[in-house]
């Protein structure tokens, strides 16, 4: 059975002796010591070598978010997994950017914690089951926009402007106008753009943006 060395760092101390009494008594469990603040954390991380920092985002010197981000560039296997009462998408993402292990609400059950603790020992991400759904809903996002870029991924930054104003109803001139160009530039740009999505009328054109989203109908 694994040990698992761990940190506390939180700057309540009664934080950390709640802490201390649920966890102490998990025999692959064992706390090598506490922290007030992030300062005091790095210098623990050299001299404890945890496996696990449990870490309250809100630190009095250093955000826990900031904190992270250097313990990972100092000891990249150390999981650090943040235990804190933000229960919102931002500080969320911003820890998990900053290479955190796990995001644990204090309002979760001791179960859920030391879930959370085995997990990142384990090199495995733990997310409490109602942030879950950030994660996908994001992905989704992200998925609509990849395949959205590719497949504009023919046009050029330039033919996608001219395509957004050629679908909102412009003439050459109006659009030349808008985008410092000339008419003849904005006709050139139009026939590439035709033929690269293999359109033969501003009708399809229009249909193809508002299909894709470009344009709302």
């Amino acid at each position: 059975m694994k040990i698992v060395r761990l940190l506390l760092v939180d700057d309540h101390a009664v934080v950390r002796s709640g802490l201390r009494m649920l966890l102490e008594n998990e025999k692959d469990v064992e706390i090598v010591g506490e922290a007030g603040s992030a300062e005091e954390s790095l210098e623990a991380l050299k001299t404890l070598d945890p496996d696990v920092i449990l870490m309250d985002i809100g630190l009095p010197d250093r955000s826990g978010i900031d904190t992270a981000r250097e313990i990972k560039k100092r000891s990249p296997e150390t999981a650090v997994i943040a235990l804190t009462i933000h229960e919102d998408k931002e500080y969320f993402f911003r820890m998990l950017e900053a290479g955190a292990s796990g995001y644990v609400p204090k309002r979760a059950a001791p179960e859920e914690l030391l879930t959370a603790i085995r997990t990142a020992a384990s090199g495995e991400v733990y997310i409490y089951p109602s942030m879950a759904k950030w994660l996908v809903k994001d992905y989704l996002n992200q998925e609509q926009k990849s395949r959205h870029s590719e497949t504009l991924n023919g046009l050029t930054s330039r033919e996608q402007e001219v395509l957004l104003y050629l679908a909102e109803g412009g003439t050459n001139p109006e659009i030349g106008e808008i985008l410092s160009i000339s008419p003849k530039t904005v006709a050139r740009h139009r026939e590439n753009i035709m033929r690269k999505l293999n359109l033969h009328s501003r009708t399809e054109l229009v249909k193809y943006a508002i299909r894709k989203g470009i344009i709302e109908p």
